[in-house]
């Protein structure tokens, strides 16, 4: 099914909305705003590169709108919001999509792996929601998906930087959700499960392997990650309909969204494991408490 849009007639101006998609030349961040310009909308969406640019704004003339952006020039990310505001229009939708995965064993892995993970993942996607946050506060409107993951939930060997990345951003989507919310925005942190991006393939950086007592543990990992990849369970397509219908349509969309079913099952899985540690541990957790007075 070929998801490259045609013009289609022009929506009215309340039911038109404009994306800004961090991300936008594979995987998710294409999905999405293939959607939203299918669906009659406009999409700023950043690139790192004059080809890619280019690549993006043919997919819809005049509504797709390509602007050339690194998410770790994070001192750049206001400017570039403020003249989208002046130039394209109100961004009504941020969707923080840039990212990438890092395989490696902790002790392996060098500690600029995981600045550079954050600088992506976390930094970059901070740097966006303040930059669209003062004119979405000044409307009393606005919407903010943050694409995290179900490793923002639950945790493997061997993407221990990558977790972290994830449960940090989870953490923030959350907390500013409540910041904003008598202000008119919602923020929506998205958790995939395994889906048919290349996040598994020419994405994900990858630290050394030097420690042979992981290999027990690690090996088995990687070598299904490889096995599946290109053939996980999740369409990007599906998701992507998801998150603009969510983003366009939904009345009050959720603080935290899990996609795809293992997703579902994994985090359910981790949540009835917590709650049984806790019970266990029940006593040993109020112990601690100053006695009443």
């Amino acid at each position: 099914m070929n998801t490259t849009p045609t013009n289609p007639p022009p929506s009215t101006a309340r039911s038109t909305k404009t994306f800004l998609i961090t991300g936008v030349s594979s995987g998710f961040g294409r999905a999405i705003a293939q959607r939203a310009l299918a669906d009659g909308h406009v999409v700023v969406g950043t690139v790192r590169h004059a080809e890619a640019a280019q690549d993006f704004e043919r997919l819809c003339p005049g509504r797709a709108h390509a602007r050339l952006h690194d998410v770790t020039a994070l001192a750049l990310a206001a400017p570039l919001v403020t003249a989208i505001e002046a130039e394209v229009g109100p961004v009504d939708i941020l969707i923080n999509n840039a990212g990438y995965g890092h395989e490696g064993i902790l002790e392996e892995s060098p500690i600029d792996d995981l600045l550079r993970q954050f600088q992506v993942n976390v930094f970059g996607a901070v740097a966006m929601m303040k930059a669209v946050l003062p004119f979405m506060r000044g409307r009393r409107s606005g919407r903010i998906f943050n694409t995290t993951s179900m490793g923002g939930f639950i945790t493997m060997p061997g993407i221990t930087y990558y977790c972290g990345s994830k449960f940090a951003l989870e953490g923030l989507s959350e907390a500013l959700g409540k910041e904003v919310a008598d202000l008119g925005i919602t923020v929506t942190a998205v958790a995939p499960g395994s889906f048919r991006t290349d996040w598994a393939g020419r994405s994900m950086v990858r630290s050394g392997r030097s420690i042979a007592d992981y290999d027990a543990i690690f090996d088995p990992i990687r070598a299904r990650r490889q096995a599946v990849s290109g053939r996980q369970l999740g369409d990007p397509a599906l998701a992507a309909g998801v998150i603009v219908d969510l983003a366009v349509g939904a009345a009050l969309p959720p603080a935290h969204l899990l996609l795809g079913s293992d997703a579902l099952g994994l985090v359910q899985q981790k949540l009835a494991s917590m709650n049984e540690s806790i019970e266990a541990w029940r006593a040993v957790t109020v112990s601690t408490d100053a006695p009443l007075e």
